[in-house]
């Protein structure tokens, strides 16, 4: 007969309040580098106090360790894509896709509607490159500079770089936040995207209309110099043609037919080192190692891209960033970080300490709204306190996953909120690490921009109405052994 005590709220807590008091000491010390290893720490000396809970009240070793394994296993998958992605970016980037996208994103830049053309901009080089901060870092930077020279409101122009770049950001199938939503939620990534637009879009949308209306008052005369010294080294660098496009719209048929996403990205990654080798062989050749030429040079550069990505070298250290990285290793953090959340996830699920906290959590949710509400209510508390983006997606993702199914909700709803409510308001917080970031960078405090970022204030709010009016919410048979909520 098992020995095993059911666990107290007190024993439920201790963890969470280890890691929470880790997390915040992680973003203490070491700012903007937290996710790169210090959070990865906290959540194993967080996992172990849960283990150490498990002990007490008469679990095994051998129990708990066998749940780390099962959780860890269940991130598998997206590991392989996050490893595919990384060689898609490094592909993208020699071939010239990438800079094509940007240099087609530049030409939208209008003084006209300069905060709408921004908000824009910052979308299409975001999903190209799938990073919200590799994006607000240099064409962001660029675009701040166009306001300066053009006398508009920095407050309202960093409002529409943080807005278009976590759009981009958020529909990628390149960004990581995208593959560890669903990866924690236990979908799909492309159903993942997909469910996404049906709140993203309108979002978007909206926050696009509201730039142009208030472009309408701005005043003042345009200094392009800095874009249109990138679209010329872009021009120098690169041999530019919508040809470049194709592996991009091979990608996107691929996925609209629901071919799985491994293939699908990894595909994309092989035909973007065949379109390197045939349309951009002065970068290729420029790349090469000392002595080497002809093909041999060919394959050895996309064999490196396809796992260390590039570094390249265009006379302009913004551009450069922009160009520069991919590569299966540049994915290795993440999945450090994942499987380290999977880890913690697994023992507190596993010793019964994560369901007694999500009992209290989800008293009184028996609609698809409270629980929509809930869930994106916990990602913006754990922003907050966490002061980290991933933790807002980990930490709810594995406290509401089996809730959601048994209340006859997809496990998409869920995937969706996560990155409506953890990854949109991440960077509204000054102390958040992407708040920090976005800071340090545009040199606008959140404080300023908030406002102005109508698109991660949108989004949130459009997607708890959807929930409410039952607009786009996928259920599934609820189990038999649960009665069905209403």
């Amino acid at each position: 007969m098992s020995d095993r005590r059911q666990p107290s709220m007190l024993d439920a807590l201790i963890p969470i309040a280890v890691l929470v008091l880790l997390l915040s000491s992680s973003v203490i010390l070491f700012a903007d580098d937290s996710s790169y290893g210090p959070n990865q720490i906290a959540l194993l000396l967080a996992m172990g106090v849960a283990a150490i809970i498990g002990l007490k009240n008469g679990y095994k070793w051998h129990e708990i360790e066998e749940g780390i394994v099962h959780g860890i296993s269940l991130s598998l998958g997206a590991v392989l894509i996050l490893l595919s992605v990384g060689a898609l970016i490094g592909t993208w980037l020699l071939s010239g896709t990438v800079p094509m996208l940007i240099y087609y994103g530049l030409k939208l830049l209008d003084p006209s509607f300069f905060y709408a053309a921004t908000c824009i901009i910052c979308a299409i080089v975001a999903m190209s490159i799938g990073s919200s901060w590799t994006t607000a870092a240099t064409v962001g930077v660029a675009l701040i500079g166009v306001a300066n020279g053009m006398g508009m409101s920095e407050a309202v122009t960093a409002g529409a770089i943080v807005s278009g770049a976590y759009f981009g950001d958020k529909i990628s199938p390149l960004s990581e936040t995208t593959n560890l939503a669903p990866a924690v939620a236990g979908t799909e990534l492309f159903e993942h995207i997909r469910y996404m637009l049906w709140t993203t879009i309108p979002s978007f949308v909206l926050a696009v209309l509201l730039f142009v209306i208030v472009g309408l008052n701005a005043s003042g005369q345009a200094s392009l110099e800095k874009i249109d010294k990138m679209q010329r080294l872009l021009e120098a660098n690169f041999e530019l043609s919508p040809v470049l496009l194709v592996p991009l719209i091979v990608l996107l048929t691929l996925a609209i037919r629901k071919v799985p996403a491994f293939p699908t990205v990894s595909i994309g990654a092989l035909l973007g080192g065949l379109w390197a080798v045939w349309f951009q062989p002065d970068v290729v050749q420029s790349l090469a190692q000392q002595g080497r030429e002809g093909w041999l040079a060919s394959v050895t550069v996309v064999w490196t891209s396809l796992f260390n990505g590039v570094s390249l070298e265009t006379g302009n250290s913004d551009l450069n960033d922009l160009l520069s990285g991919g590569g299966m290793s540049s994915m290795l953090n993440t999945i450090w970080l994942i499987i380290c959340a999977m880890s913690f996830g697994a023992v507190v699920e596993k010793t019964g300490l994560l369901k007694r906290v999500v009992t209290v959590f989800l008293q009184g949710a028996t609609t698809a709204g409270g629980m929509v509400t809930r869930t994106m209510a916990t990602c913006l508390g754990t922003n907050l306190i966490t002061a980290d983006q991933y933790m807002s997606i980990v930490m709810p993702g594995r406290m509401y996953k089996e809730e959601f199914a048994k209340r006859g909700l997809h496990q998409l709803n869920l995937s969706r909120s996560l990155e409506d409510g953890g990854t949109l308001t991440s960077p509204l917080i000054p102390w958040n690490t992407c708040g920090a970031y976005m800071h340090s960078v545009l040199m606008v405090s959140p404080l300023e921009y908030i406002f102005f970022a109508f698109f991660n204030l949108i989004n949130p709010v459009l997607a708890i109405i959807y929930a409410y009016l039952g607009i786009k919410i996928l259920r599934i048979p609820v189990p038999s052994s649960e009665p069905a909520k209403a």
